[in-house]
């Protein structure tokens, strides 16, 4: 637990304090009790007290039974000369907590309500070393995951190869995304960043994000010059964006599944950086085995490896975790995990709220122990 007011802990030295002055009227209070005592013994009021109990007889031995009864029930005298003010010491000291505004790590419900998912189609998915081929395996798995997505989770698809191409706009109908995953066809080349730039504009479609832009636009990311009397067809200039802490969106983020190097389009680790300035985590799942995979591309056959450092790379600019799937179970296993990390988070969250609350329990329990016992708040 940590504290954004800390300055506001030195308020706990008054707790001592208190617990001293109160340890001090009571020990007055005794004071004044037993003196009291002495002056009524002298006035001859123990006699009286004598003869009273005399007459009583029989009866006061069965009332002080019961007395006797009731005082266990509600308390014995030195519980009920003690738990109000502890439990207002208490109270106190949750209240001076609250002050300093405590905050814990916990974990919550995710308020991510879109995701993009960015899937290769690229040749090397028709690669055997997972069974059937690398392609079943990720439709099957995919589809299982989109399925396992709370229902109020919008979910995008992005399939790449040679370029990327948005196979599936963010909809929250299942039915849909499983349909846009069957029609998945398998295309020459790797553009892993375009893949991710393209998320980004799915997440960010009032930004101006667009490839065009990246490959051929000016340094810098403006656009192309529009010709003389406009053009339809040109690009607007993406909109300046104020950089945040990277991981730190929480409305939605982006999961990338390759199982290829990088062979074409804009560096993927640029594009990387892109999110981490929005805040946006890039989840990346390096497909197939480390070894690679030797695959037929028109009677000529290629030994294909992916590009795991990129992977790691991407995922650790944005925030996010890489993970490994060498078989179609291994990457069922990853998408069950990326479901609870997407559905769940631990967050860093102010818990002020509970302090407050604790504190007020504790003292209204206090007052109301003291009002029952002593018929006053003290």
């Amino acid at each position: 637990m940590s504290f954004q007011w800390p300055e506001m802990l030195w308020l706990l030295g008054v707790l001592p304090l208190l617990a001293y002055a109160w340890t001090a009227l009571q020990r007055r209070r005794a004071v004044r009790a037993a003196a009291f005592g002495r002056l009524f013994v002298d006035s001859g009021g123990a006699g009286a007290a004598s003869s009273a109990a005399g007459v009583s007889g029989t009866a006061g031995t069965a009332g002080g039974a019961r007395e006797r009864w009731w005082s266990r029930l509600r308390g014995g005298p030195r519980l009920r000369q003690y738990l109000p003010p502890v439990l207002l010491g208490f109270a106190l000291l949750a209240a001076l907590l609250a002050a300093a505004r405590p905050t814990a790590v916990i974990t919550l419900p995710s308020r991510q309500q879109t995701l993009v998912l960015a899937v290769d189609v690229s040749l090397s998915m028709r690669a055997q070393d997972i069974n059937p081929t690398r392609m079943s395996a990720a439709q099957s798995a995919v589809k299982a995951f989109v399925q396992d997505l709370p229902a109020d989770v919008r979910v995008a698809l992005v399939s790449f190869a040679g370029n990327a191409a948005l196979a599936q706009p963010p909809t929250r109908n299942r039915e849909e995304l499983v349909a846009a995953v069957d029609r998945f066809e398998l295309q020459r080349g790797t553009a892993t960043g375009s893949a991710i730039l393209l998320s980004l504009a799915t997440l960010f479609p009032d930004q101006g994000l667009d490839l065009e832009t990246v490959l051929f636009g000016a340094k810098g990311g403006t656009s192309p010059t529009p010709r003389a009397g406009g053009d339809k067809g040109a690009k607007a200039a993406p909109r300046a964006v104020e950089p945040v802490p990277p991981g730190s969106y929480r409305s939605g983020a982006i999961v990338l599944l390759s199982d290829g190097r990088r062979t074409t389009g804009p560096d993927p680790v640029e594009m990387a950086r892109l999110a981490a300035e929005r805040g946006v985590k890039v989840y990346t799942v390096g497909f197939g085995t480390a070894q690679g995979a030797e695959v037929d591309l028109g009677g000529y056959s290629m030994f294909m490896r992916f590009d795991e450092e990129a992977l790691k790379a991407v995922a650790e600019i944005t925030r996010a975790e890489y993970f490994h799937a060498g078989s179609e179970a291994d990457l069922r296993k990853v998408y069950e995990g990326l479901t609870s990390k997407l559905v769940l988070e631990r967050a860093e969250t102010e818990v002020t709220a509970l302090f407050c609350a604790a504190a007020a329990l504790l003292a209204l329990l206090s007052a109301g122990l003291s009002v029952a016992w002593f018929g006053r708040i003290a």
